[in-house]
């Protein structure tokens, strides 16, 4: 792997790790077991935020964005 391949992979990863936290403080204001779902589903914390866009949309967007970098870096 080189240099600049493992440093895309770590954005994005990093990336998606700040969306998966930016997504847990938007699902826990909006309700407590949506929170919890986020915790322990994420996927499902993630469909939450695709139909709640005006509360949770950046960090859908975050993790798109996390995403392109991890499949740049492959």
């Amino acid at each position: 792997m080189e240099a600049s391949s493992a440093y895309l992979m770590f954005l994005g990863a990093s990336c998606l790790l700040v969306s998966w936290v930016l997504l847990l403080i938007a699902a826990w204001k909006e309700d407590y077991a949506w929170g919890m779902f986020s915790l322990f589903l994420p996927p499902v914390g993630y469909g939450y935020a695709f139909f709640r866009l005006e509360s949770a949309g950046n960090s859908l967007g975050i993790a798109v964005l996390g995403w392109v970098l991890v499949f740049l870096g492959l």
